[in-house]
């Protein structure tokens, strides 16, 4: 799946505060070496060097876009293209942070304890993802791509999936000394006159919308459209309240 930097970006702020959450839980935190793993476009790779200046920084994504985007400001950290299923360290981080990845990729199981393991002892995995997919956004999507008129096309499409915040405590917790685990649903008043469309273009609208053509695409919009206005309404002062459950959890190898 190809990603647009701008369109990501296009609610930045409520994109980067559950990011700004995670890293303000790890006050007692001092890495020397952070990876940043599925970076993006930096931004929140940024704020890692910024609040941990002695560290070395390392961003990682498979996406060319968004690693162009991501060194197209200077700045002495090192962007590395590589999927995560396949990244190697260099040198053991003592901060594994990834913020609003993880739930793209299956198997947590086994994934989880394999970036444990690649953590210098004592180090810190420290992990953000979306949480909503039981949301109505999300299963009016679904409900949509298996409709008779998109099936065909859209019915294997996967989204994103997560497990519950007690399975991953059960899951990290033999291998780690200490893990933290928490939700928290975040109430964003979106503006703008399509935000929650605007705003899942950004992410999960996008593998279904690169799968149709340009008729179709407009036709699908406005079902989804349709639909989203009666489960998120506008309200008066042009905002649609957006609540978007995430899932954190902080775990020391």
């Amino acid at each position: 799946m190809n990603w647009d930097p701008e369109q990501y970006l296009k609610y930045g702020e409520a994109r980067r505060r559950p990011a700004l959450d995670l890293i303000a839980r790890l006050g007692g935190v001092c890495p020397n070496n952070v990876v940043d793993l599925g970076c993006g476009a930096g931004d929140v790779t940024r704020l890692l060097a910024e609040h941990w200046p002695q560290a070395k920084v390392v961003g990682v994504d498979n996406d060319a876009a968004m690693l162009r985007k991501a060194s197209s400001t200077a700045s002495q950290i090192n962007w590395q293209s590589s999927d995560i299923v396949e990244w190697q360290p260099a040198v053991a981080p003592d901060l594994i942070f990834s913020n609003a990845v993880l739930h793209w990729l299956a198997d947590h199981p086994q994934l989880l304890p394999s970036l444990i393991a690649q953590l210098a002892e004592g180090g810190v995995l420290a992990v953000q993802m979306p949480s909503n997919f039981s949301s109505p956004s999300h299963q009016i999507l679904r409900k949509l791509a298996d409709d008779y008129r998109w099936q065909q096309t859209l019915g294997g499409i996967a989204m994103g999936k997560v497990l519950s915040a007690a399975e991953y405590y059960r899951l990290l917790s033999p291998f780690c000394r200490r893990v933290d685990v928490w939700e928290t649903i975040y109430w964003q008043a979106l503006s703008g006159d399509d935000a929650i469309i605007e705003w899942m273009k950004g992410t999960t609208l996008r593998p279904y919308l690169a799968c149709l053509d340009a008729v179709a695409k407009e036709h699908f919009l406005t079902a989804y459209r349709g639909l989203l206005a009666v489960a998120y309404p506008r309200a008066s002062d042009g905002h649609t309240l957006f609540p978007f459950k995430r899932v954190f959890f902080v775990a020391q190898r």
